[in-house]
């Protein structure tokens, strides 16, 4: 598993929050001041400190990584963090309104008991949401699978299929399923974070292939920037109470 507290650096100057993803939280987890959301696995607390800023509601993250809290504390803001396990979430049962995670899935250990847990915890018609990859996703990333496409395979084998994470969303309770896709495009001018492995899949590259991508990489850019398409689904989920 990838320790996020050797990455708490590059991770909080490069990595952003997609505008596409916190708009659609919002929006369909249907979120007002008096809601409660829990953000599992929050990391340096971007996705968690927007919504409550934004919302005004009440905010929690959760996260197995010390120096990713540390960094978020340091910010000083007023969504509640704790660090533990996320396949363990010590709530109370019906405590939120919504449960999510963001680029978390694929590093989940035991993904049915995470989604046990997080039915648990819902209240009656709480939204339960995982953004993370699909396999077309992870064959058209642009540019991580342009510049670097020995990570198809690698990511193909980390990250669990669609259709997997629907059937556990069943067992566990969860009704009213739906996929949304998002996706948000920029230009990259610079390649820094993906020269200091910003995103974990780079430190799963043999070093010749990475140093490869990155050449190529540096090539491209002295002929003008680099279109990065950021694409993600998000698999919705609503607890049922028979």
């Amino acid at each position: 598993m990838m320790n996020y507290d050797e990455l708490v650096s590059e991770y909080a100057l490069h990595r952003m929050v997609h505008p596409e993803v916190l708009r659609a939280l919002i929006v369909n987890g249907f979120l007002r001041p008096n809601s409660r959301v829990l953000d599992v696995g929050c990391g340096t607390g971007n996705y968690i400190m927007s919504i409550s800023s934004i919302v005004n509601c009440s905010c929690w993250g959760v996260d197995l990584s010390r120096k990713m809290l540390e960094y978020a504390r340091q910010r000083r803001h007023p969504v509640k963090l704790i660090q533990g396990n996320i396949e363990s979430l010590h709530f109370a049962s019906n405590s939120f309104d919504m449960v999510f995670s963001v680029d978390v899935i694929h590093h989940v250990q035991n993904r049915t008991h995470y989604i046990n847990e997080a039915y648990r915890i819902l209240k009656p018609g709480g939204k339960f949401c995982t953004v993370t990859d699909s396999e077309d996703v992870i064959r058209s990333r642009q540019p991580l699978s342009v510049y670097f496409p020995e990570l198809v395979d690698i990511e193909l084998r980390r990250y669990p299929s669609i259709a997997a994470l629907r059937i556990w969303m069943e067992y566990a309770g969860f009704g009213a399923l739906q996929e949304q896709f998002v996706e948000f495009t920029d230009n990259l001018m610079d390649i820094r974070e993906y020269r200091e492995r910003a995103y974990s899949a780079l430190h799963l590259l043999p070093e010749e292939a990475f140093r490869q991508g990155v050449a190529r990489m540096e090539a491209d850019l002295q002929k003008g920037p680099i279109q990065r398409v950021s694409r993600y689904v998000l698999l919705w989920g609503t607890k049922v109470v028979q």
